[in-house]
């Protein structure tokens, strides 16, 4: 593990520390200056530029990182200053996403965000090279950046088409989900708050769980399981598992991700995430990003709160001080409280989801007994909630679906000789 550096105007470094590890970093020392804004040319004063120099002379050091958004001249005065590598909260981000993507369409959508961010990097190189100073660390020396920015340019404009042939894929499995009766449910929060952890309960599959930063870069979609289902009495639902949210992350970085989080957007509806062990100050933060990074990424669907690991709260009286504290974010919004870990409240959250998900249409209908009755009900039973069946001289079926099934639904009943009694 390499040693770093913190540089910070915020007395709140845990974030930044998990992130430095994740990238297999130790902070051995934190220079905090506590000023409102940066430093215009070196992001803090002369003084403390001095102070950290003095430090690196006896120090074994590899990284310096400043925690928040450099400007590309403000990056290169830093390099020269120090004569070491200089990351800035969104490089450090960036270089975990790279660590962490496995699928292709993650990888595409961290290149695409990295190339974004060495833009105007390069830029700044450009201008410098030409005044006639080296251009520093990320440039490699004398290499000829006037030519690297046009191919950066080239690859950004490739890595967009592969991505918008993947979405239309994504968009084409989506479309077919909807045809075949199905909700979409997005589970969305904090990185770390418990999503997929919830999406392993639900689905009773196993989705790889690690508690580090952005486990999860590309969703991952299960049918919630039928035993689950019987408790919230409704049509098959999907439960997508989606990339996790972190404060300060910059706009470009969410639109680089778009076609992932595009599944948050159009979801029937959004179980927002919480953990609820933290201080409430960090709960105040956390679910503020995550409700502003909704908004960014033009999500309109309903969003149920749900405050995961409760057994880590001492007593009911803490938990019920905390939501109460929280009250005025949570607003008018559906909220649960549970324990993914221990199973806690998980009928609850089912009844709650059941609640918030859209409406449904239940149908009566009367169907001939026959072959063709048969493979139609099979074709229910797969895409629809089954309420009753009752065989006689023929069958009667009383089930619910969604407005669009149902419409395909009473269709295909009048053209097997069926009768519709009821669909409301």
């Amino acid at each position: 593990m390499g040693n770093a550096v913190l540089i910070t105007l915020n007395s709140d470094i845990e974030e930044i520390e998990a992130l430095a590890k994740s990238i297999d970093h130790k902070i051995i020392k934190v220079f905090f200056q506590h000023r409102e804004k940066p430093d215009v040319n070196t992001y803090v004063g002369r003084g403390k530029i001095k102070e950290i120099k003095e430090f690196l002379e006896n120090k074994e050091v590899d990284l310096i990182i400043v925690d928040g958004e450099l400007k590309p001249s403000q990056w290169f005065k830093l390099e020269k200053e120090f004569e070491k590598e200089v990351y800035d909260r969104v490089r450090l981000i960036l270089s975990l996403f790279a660590k962490r993507a496995e699928s292709m369409e993650a990888k595409l959508q961290v290149k695409l965000a990295q190339l974004q961010y060495e833009r105007p990097f390069v830029r700044e190189l450009i201008h410098r090279a030409r005044a006639g100073e080296h251009p520093g660390f990320m440039a490699g020396g004398e290499y000829q950046v006037d030519d690297y920015y046009e191919m950066i340019k080239r690859q950004m404009k490739d890595i967009r088409k592969k991505l918008e042939k993947l979405r239309a894929g994504r968009e084409l499995r989506r479309k077919h989900r909807y045809e075949a009766g199905f909700y979409l449910i997005a589970i969305a929060g904090y990185t770390n708050a418990g999503k997929s952890s919830l999406l392993n309960l639900l689905s009773e599959e196993r989705v790889k769980v690690e508690e580090m930063l952005f486990s999860t870069l590309s969703p991952t979609t299960r049918k919630i399981s039928k035993k689950f289902l019987s408790t919230v009495g409704k049509p098959p639902l999907l439960l997508t598992d989606t990339v996790g949210f972190i404060k300060d992350l910059p706009s470009w970085i969410i639109d680089a991700f778009h076609s992932t989080l595009e599944e948050i957007a159009v979801a029937d509806l959004i179980l927002l995430m919480v953990d609820l062990s933290e201080p409430v100050d960090k709960i105040r933060t956390k679910l503020k990003t995550s409700l502003k990074e909704l908004v960014e990424i033009s999500a309109e669907s309903p969003i149920l709160l749900v405050f995961n690991k409760i057994d880590r709260i001492s007593s009911e009286q803490e938990m019920n001080n905390k939501i109460e504290k929280l009250m005025d974010i949570i607003d008018n919004r559906s909220y649960s409280c549970i324990s993914v870990n221990k199973r806690l409240n998980i009928d609850e959250l089912f009844t709650a989801i059941s609640k918030n998900l859209p409406s449904f249409v239940e149908i009566k209908m009367s169907l001939p007994l026959n072959k063709e009755s048969q493979r139609f009900l099979s074709l229910l039973h797969e895409r629809t909630w089954i309420m009753d069946i009752k065989y006689s001289d023929k069958i009667l079926v009383h089930l619910a679906t969604n407005q669009r099934v149902s419409e395909k639904i009473i269709e295909m009943v009048k053209q097997i000789d069926g009768r519709i009694l009821t669909a409301k």
